[in-house]
């Protein structure tokens, strides 16, 4: 039996746990160490069989739980961590993706649940980046999404001692979003139509013919999106549950694939919703996020009755319906470390060892910008009064949000003496459409017009010291912190950019498949023909405009956010001797390894208090 197949028993959870753990050890460092768990997924049709992620070694893996006996064990063991992982249907297998050191193009292998060696898990596909797996209820049957630059998307059909079936072909992006209950019907969500941030969909024989269209990107209705959220968990059954955006915001539907009918259910929520089936099909499991908080709600589509499943205030990270009608979720707060509940007031998962500390409560802040109110997230020190030296965390995406949800790296500037604000500029979910689609054309611009308008008011309202401004971010909000840096460059002290966009054109050539098409939506076409666009929101067009100095941090590996474009940027700032620090790590977009994130974040904190003035 391999190392990645071994059992863990509650000591060996207890050892891991307490792994580096000493008095010495500061909060901050505790945060990251704990041991955490994902929301676990089960079974449709062994249900006491579960899948879950943890960091248990200080990587994180894919474990498997069987409930019936308490058993969790380890299924990937790999240096640079697994988080892709699927438990199908039977209960018997568990598919998770391979790729090389987080570089995110790769193959799918699978383990039997009870252990064992991996194998191959789509023989004849050649490596590529994931669009999509849905696998089948008899155990033998697979729906494999595949994105390359050379073939755009292609679905495969793909049974156990068979050759893979192309069932699926087109240049712009695509993925698998769901297969029916008994096998006969395949949900695409495609943006053939060209707007990656926009997608149709289309429901598919296993043979590759169409059974049905629903494309809201069209005449009227143009530029609203359509999300596959599964199809109904009963046999023959033909609905499929679909997230649409008709009022402005996201909310679930009915599709009768057969018929075409279409079920409204014109929930009276003022946020976005989502939805999943209960696993009899006769109610749905709704999320409502709304101002960076969420909750949850039992659907009954017979009555048409809405009834609250309780929840603490806080946001839901995820959240399933268990077949004994208990819901199961992942429960955070800014103040309270995540957790995996249940209705039954039960902790689900609750491994042993070090426990991770609490941070201090979010306050919300709304401050009038120019496309409207925007919504910011400010923590400070227990007691502490301003102004404050003050860490603007911008989150990434863009089409995210940052929500009152426990997050050990705002947690840890907070340790240091920092205020921290989050800001859900322009671009951010959970706001509504309009405000999610405002970014394009003038790309990484708008957001910033936002994160000043948020600047001026903790400087005005007196918590924030203006000559001690930190702009920081990952991803997105990496390549927000140095286009900041470049366009507004007496704004800020200092700059800590995370794997980030900084040569855009470079970024835009170097990126996978599926980004490339997102862009071209955002900036309405490619480097070459919309030149100018991509001039005006690139880092490196202002790089000799930065006053400050700059910390970058960067995945060698990293499909997303190429690492040759960020050293077109880093050549620039060397070449007028700028200061400035670069940290280059073996991973892709960001590290699974516990030992590698505190290592980075210490490297941030050393930085600032270098090189911040006071």
């Amino acid at each position: 039996m391999t190392e990645s197949n071994k059992s863990v028993s509650r000591d060996e959870w207890d050892q891991r746990g307490r792994r580096g753990q000493s008095e010495e050890m500061p909060d901050w460092e505790k945060r990251f160490r704990a041991p955490r768990v994902s929301l676990p997924d089960w079974a449709e049709d062994a249900p006491d069989r579960s899948l879950f992620v943890s960091n248990a070694t200080g990587t994180y893996e894919l474990y498997a739980w069987d409930r019936s006996t308490g058993e969790q064990r380890q299924v990937t063991n790999r240096p640079n961590g697994t988080t892709d992982g699927v438990l199908s249907p039977d209960g018997e297998w568990i598919w998770w993706f391979d790729d090389k050191d987080g570089d995110e193009f790769g193959v799918w292998r699978r383990q039997p649940f009870a252990g064992g060696e991996d194998e191959l898990a789509a023989p004849g596909l050649d490596p590529s980046y994931p669009a999509g797996l849905a696998l089948g209820r008899d155990g033998r049957t697979a729906v494999v999404g595949r994105s390359t630059d050379e073939d755009g998307t292609t679905i495969h059909l793909v049974r156990t001692g068979e050759a893979p079936v192309e069932i699926y072909r087109h240049r712009e992006s695509a993925g698998v979003g769901d297969l029916s209950y008994d096998g006969s019907l395949i949900a695409v969500e495609h943006t053939e139509h060209g707007d990656a941030m926009h997608s149709a969909l289309r429901v598919l024989r296993p043979d590759g013919t169409t059974v049905a269209e629903l494309d809201d990107t069209r005449g009227g209705t143009k530029e609203l999106g359509l999300e596959v959220l599964g199809f109904a968990p009963v046999d023959g059954d033909t609905r499929l549950l679909v997230g649409h955006q008709r009022r402005g915001r996201w909310e679930p539907l009915v599709w009768d694939v057969a018929t075409g009918e279409e079920t409204d259910l014109a929930l009276e929520l003022p946020g976005d919703v989502s939805a999943e089936w209960y696993p009899d099909g006769t109610g749905l499991l709704i999320v409502h996020g709304f101002e960076a908080r969420s909750e949850l709600f039992r659907y009954d589509l017979a009555s048409r009755e809405l009834a609250r499943v309780p929840t603490p205030p806080g946001t839901v990270s995820g959240a399933t319906a268990r077949p004994d009608g208990s819901v199961e979720y992942l429960w955070s707060s800014a103040a309270q470390p995540p957790a995996v509940r249940s209705t039954t007031g039960r902790v689900v998962l609750d491994p042993p060892g070090m426990k991770s500390p609490g941070s201090v409560p979010v306050e919300d802040v709304w401050v009038e910008g120019p496309g409207g109110r925007i919504h910011a997230l400010v923590q400070k020190p227990a007691g502490a009064t301003g102004p404050l030296p003050t860490v603007f965390d911008i989150h990434g995406g863009p089409t995210w949000h940052d929500s009152d949800s426990f997050a050990a790296g705002p947690a840890a500037w907070v340790d240091h003496g920092y205020a921290v604000v989050r800001v859900n500029y322009r671009g951010s979910t959970g706001y509504g459409r309009a405000w999610t689609d405002a970014l394009k054309h003038r790309v990484g611009l708008i957001e910033l017009e936002d994160i000043a308008a948020v600047r001026e008011w903790v400087i005005s309202s007196g918590l924030a010291d203006p000559g001690r401004l930190i702009l920081t971010g990952g991803s997105w909000g990496g390549y927000l912190t140095l286009l900041g840096l470049g366009t507004q460059p007496d704004a800020w002290a200092l700059g800590i950019a995370a794997v980030p966009v900084a040569d855009y054109v470079t970024a835009y050539h170097d990126e996978m498949e599926a980004l490339k098409a997102m862009d071209r939506t955002l900036f309405g076409g490619t480097p070459e023909e919309v030149p100018e666009r991509f001039e005006a929101s690139s880092p490196l067009t202002y790089v000799d405009q930065v006053k400050v100095p700059v910390y970058i941090s960067a995945g060698v590996n990293d499909p997303r956010c190429p690492i040759r474009q960020i050293d077109n940027y880093v050549k620039r700032l060397e070449a007028r001797g700028a200061v400035h620090e670069v940290y280059r790590y073996d991973a892709g977009h960001g590290s699974l390894v516990v030992d590698e994130r505190i290592k980075q974040v210490r490297l941030e904190l050393d930085f600032a208090a270098r090189h911040l003035p006071g």
